[in-house]
């Protein structure tokens, strides 16, 4: 379904942003380097104090102030318990600002490169961060931002697709018949058992950063209520057996600065299916936004949706097998 709110940048010309980053008295020397940002716009600079910043534009529409208000203050309070993220910088005691309707802060450029895990001390050393990370997340409770509510989400991913016309109308009853037992089976598991804390939302490799031996969590867009198991699974690929030492090595170093759950492993699995549909339709529902059609050719294509038929087959027949388990 079409929402003409959702692509609204339409008006976010290079000389907006250059004066709405001007108006907080930071004067761009560089030109505005592009990053790689689908749901805002986020551009790289130098002042002409030599100081590197990046400018995040926030999709109209998508977050309220209160709700980006909270994302801003947890990335500080994350710093102040000394967790490495990137956090906003307040100008007049404000993080968030405004600009010829558009809103947008401002981040100090952090030096990196991406976390590629070596070996599984690697891989418990990331466990510890997000440790880290959860033990901050759990002195406090977001009260604007949205929980991670899987019954609502796979809702509104369905209808988005349903509705969609970027799926070929010769593989629709293929893929609704595997997509929609799917959904039944991921809607029969207790989500509502799960405890709720303050997370990163969206944790995988592409938004921790390293530099040196230390980790940095980037993005915290999507940061909001959700069980722990959300930040640790992204983290898991390869063989059953692979996957295992992994999440092995991850709860290790977890377990350094916060309990962790042993009954949310079961969700692995269940929410890598939420993950495959939801992803399919952040694509639908954001197709008509030019950047999403130049990063992503590839989802109006045929052999797109064949691939996704067979990866929802798989994904339906990894539901019926035993969870992973540790080895402690």
């Amino acid at each position: 379904m079409v929402n003409d709110k959702d692509f609204a940048f339409a008006g976010l010309l290079p000389d907006v942003v250059i004066n709405a980053i001007e108006s907080l008295g930071i004067f761009p020397s560089s030109g505005l380097l592009p990053l790689n940002s689908y749901e805002n716009r986020v551009y790289q600079f130098r002042c002409d104090e030599g100081m590197r910043y990046v400018a995040k534009f926030y999709r109209p529409y998508r977050w309220s102030n209160a709700q980006i208000e909270e994302e801003h203050l947890f990335s500080q309070q994350l710093l102040d318990d000394e967790v490495p993220v990137v956090a906003p910088l307040k100008v007049s005691g404000q993080s968030l600002h405004e600009y010829e309707g558009y809103r947008f802060a401002v981040f100090p450029s952090i030096g990196g490169r991406a976390f590629e895990p070596n070996d599984l001390d690697d891989l418990e050393r990331l466990g510890r961060q997000i440790g880290r990370l959860h033990q901050v997340g759990k002195k406090d409770v977001f009260k604007a931002r949205e929980s991670f509510d899987i019954q609502r989400l796979l809702s509104e991913s369905i209808d988005e697709l349903r509705h969609s016309q970027l799926l070929p109308q010769e593989l629709e009853a293929a893929f609704w018949a595997i997509l929609s037992p799917l959904a039944e089976k991921l809607q029969t598991f207790a989500w509502d058992s799960l405890a709720y804390q303050r997370l990163h939302g969206d944790c995988h490799i592409g938004n921790v950063l390293q530099y040196d031996t230390e980790l940095t969590f980037v993005d915290l867009d999507d940061c909001r209520m959700g069980p722990a198991i959300q930040d640790l699974w992204m983290m898991l690929n390869g063989s059953r057996e692979d996957q295992t030492c992994q999440l092995d090595a991850l709860i290790e170093g977890y377990q350094d600065f916060c309990d962790f759950d042993k009954k949310e492993i079961a969700f692995i699995e269940p929410l890598r299916g939420f993950r495959l549909i939801h992803y399919m339709a952040w694509l639908s529902k954001r197709w008509q936004d030019s950047a999403f059609q130049r990063a992503f050719p590839w989802f109006s294509e045929a052999r797109y949706w064949e691939s996704q038929i067979l990866a929802l087959k798989e994904q339906r027949a990894a539901l019926d097998e035993a969870p992973i388990k540790l080895g402690y």
